[in-house]
């Protein structure tokens, strides 16, 4: 029977990477202290630093992305109305 892999959250991994990137202690000691391979806390750095950009130019794009449809609304105010008024009867 094969172990399970253990699988990390991405808050686990931010908090890591950003231990390491502190540098107040050697990836060995970090290992010990968050029982990770000392290779998986230096590759999540990496990936911490690459995507560090991307944290800030998400913002201006997530504005533009959440244009709502007025029509999707009006419909979903109808409904609401609706089974409000079911439910006022019975």
């Amino acid at each position: 029977m094969k172990a399970k892999r253990k699988q990390y959250t991405s808050n686990f991994k931010a908090k890591v990477a950003i231990e390491a990137l502190k540098e107040k202690e050697t990836l060995a000691e970090l290992s010990k202290r968050f029982e990770v391979h000392p290779t998986m806390i230096g590759k999540w750095k990496q990936d911490f630093l690459s995507r560090a950009a991307s944290v800030f130019e998400k913002s201006s794009e997530g504005e533009s992305q959440e244009v709502i449809d007025p029509d999707q609304l009006y419909a979903k105010i109808g409904r609401l109305e609706l089974e409000n008024e079911f439910l006022k009867k019975a």
